[in-house]
């Protein structure tokens, strides 16, 4: 097992910490990079979109999250530890998640809800193993459940006032509250909390 699922299965909490660009305060949307850290502040791995060039970025600004695009995760030594992809979706957005080799760990979904916020967590073979459901009036709280019970909690945590007026350069905190949480369920928990962002903080999202 590589240090940066090591350190994830080690820890109760992270935080996701994307990064930003100046060109973010003139409205230009930048790719999708985040810091992962440990609750003392000790970076162990980094999430990004890979640069593809002028015609991805001017696709990035029109369609925004519903575009097809991949975030790689690496550790502190820039090895490949999952990918994320994101297929093209006006609506319902999906994240699915691949491990070392490209091995599929499991999706995130959004689901259709009235007055929540809300999508499941699905295994590689598609089966619901946990869910995210959360009022619309409770805008910075995501809780994660396996059935009735409490497992994991995303939360967007305060940016500071420049980031949150002039960007949508955004911090999250994923508290794992569940010891018997597996490896594969932490991960997907990591994506959620990027996952959290493309669907309720970046500036296009629906």
């Amino acid at each position: 097992m590589s240090l940066f699922l090591q350190t994830l299965a080690g820890t109760k909490e992270i935080y996701v910490k994307q990064k930003f660009e100046i060109a973010e305060i003139f409205g230009f949307e930048t790719r999708n990079r985040y810091l992962i850290q440990t609750d003392d502040g000790q970076q162990f791995g980094y999430c990004a979109e890979p640069k593809l060039g002028f015609g991805d970025a001017i696709m990035r600004q029109f369609l925004g999250h519903w575009r097809v695009f991949n975030i790689v995760g690496t550790d502190m030594s820039s090895q490949q530890v999952f990918r994320a992809h994101h297929p093209f979706r006006w609506f319902f957005q999906r994240l699915d998640v691949f491990g070392a080799g490209d091995t599929p760990i499991g999706s995130l979904q959004q689901r259709f809800a009235w007055f929540n916020k809300q999508f499941d967590f699905l295994d590689s073979r598609g089966r619901v193993v946990m869910t995210m459901t959360s009022p619309i009036w409770k805008i910075w709280t995501f809780p994660i459940k396996k059935g009735s019970r409490d497992v994991s909690m995303i939360e967007k945590k305060w940016s500071g006032l420049s980031k949150e007026l002039f960007t949508d350069a955004d911090n999250f905190r994923v508290r794992f509250t569940d010891t018997k949480l597996t490896a594969d369920e932490r991960l997907l928990l990591l994506a959620g909390a990027m996952f959290v962002d493309l669907l309720y903080f970046e500036a296009k999202a629906s």
